[in-house]
């Protein structure tokens, strides 16, 4: 398996990936049109023409036979073109020492906060493919991205987790709060952000504090909750430092997760070697492995080791590279060490 930019010959695939990932992924929505000029914005961020507030890097999964099965994106600055919304969860303390009354009720607070901050996105892998180092690779693969190219992302990176919602996609938290503002069904409003019209948000969302108490039970239980088929995803982000800091999503309540870009394991653990080729032996560790370049960047995973500046990998990791001894690579440790 190899990480890759995205190409035009691979809107069929893209279209078929986006029919199967059901709601929750707004940034892929399935919409001919839509994608194929995501894909045609993102083969020009790759050139280098386009600036932060509009980059868009989509990456590509492809196995040895070319067939592209899943898909992951960085976007390098969220919220400098239009508004970025997300609630922050605050507390409002109310209190009256006559009556002795002491109440502290979680509050809602709509906000710009996350402005600026690139953002990971669109992961998404086929079902069938959801096996072996394949996960982590193609979620991981970024890290590299920005360790390569430090300077194309922001200082923070955040990551907008799935919220909860039940097999039909009805979420608890858009019952009991966006449906009274937007009259519309979640998967309309979650279809809707997917394919950039935001402007709704602003002329529908209430501006003002929400008290979580007027909420029905099932959405105060559920915010800053992720779905269950996300929860792996969070691990591995929590494992490389990210963390949750109060931050939800307006519509599924899902969290917003944040890390330090210099201090993600992945970007700061990362290291440029010259490529060797043999056998890295029966203690060789997976390794995330970059061949640094942008355009025609190649990320792929595979056992390695280091050695004496050189990374040591088998041909068949070379080969999907599309690198010879002697090279230069960017790689780290695929997880942390225990």
């Amino acid at each position: 398996m190899i990480v890759r930019p995205v190409r035009s010959a691979d809107l069929p695939a893209l279209i078929d990936l986006a029919r199967s990932t059901g709601a929750g992924l707004t940034t892929l929505p399935a919409n001919e049109e839509r994608l194929a000029h995501r894909v045609g914005w993102a083969e020009k961020t790759f050139r280098g023409e386009a600036e932060r507030a509009d980059s868009d890097y989509l990456f590509v999964l492809e196995d040895d036979d070319g067939q592209v099965v899943g898909i992951s994106a960085l976007a390098g600055a969220v919220g400098l073109r239009e508004p970025w919304y997300n609630y922050r969860v605050g507390l409002t303390v109310s209190a009256s020492q006559e009556l002795k009354i002491h109440r502290q009720i979680p509050t809602l607070f709509l906000a710009n906060d996350l402005t600026g901050n690139s953002e990971l996105c669109s992961l998404f892998l086929r079902a069938d493919q959801r096996t072996g180092l394949n996960g982590r690779l193609l979620s991981k693969a970024r890290f590299l991205f920005i360790a390569e190219f430090r300077e194309l992302f922001g200082d923070k990176v955040i990551a907008e987790m799935r919220g909860m919602s039940d097999d039909n996609g009805r979420s608890p938290f858009w019952e009991s709060l966006g449906r009274h503002f937007f009259k519309m069904e979640f998967s309309q409003a979650d279809y809707l952000t997917g394919v950039g019209n935001k402007a709704f948000i602003a002329e529908l969302m209430p501006k003002f504090p929400l008290y979580t108490c007027f909420l029905s039970e099932d959405a105060r239980n559920i915010i800053g909750r992720v779905h269950p088929d996300t929860e792996p995803a969070l691990a591995m982000l929590k494992a490389e430092g990210f963390s949750y800091q109060g931050y939800v999503d307006i519509f599924d309540a899902g969290p917003a997760i944040e890390a330090e870009t210099a201090k993600i394991r992945a970007v700061r653990d990362s290291q440029a070697l010259v490529l060797a080729i043999g056998t890295p032996g029966d203690d060789a560790s997976a390794f995330l492995i970059h061949n640094r370049k942008r355009e025609d960047c190649r990320i792929t995973a595979g056992p390695a080791r280091v050695a004496a500046g050189t990374l040591v990998v088998d041909p068949l990791t070379a080969k999907r590279l599309q690198l010879s001894a002697g090279d230069q690579v960017r790689a780290v440790q695929l997880s942390a060490r225990g």
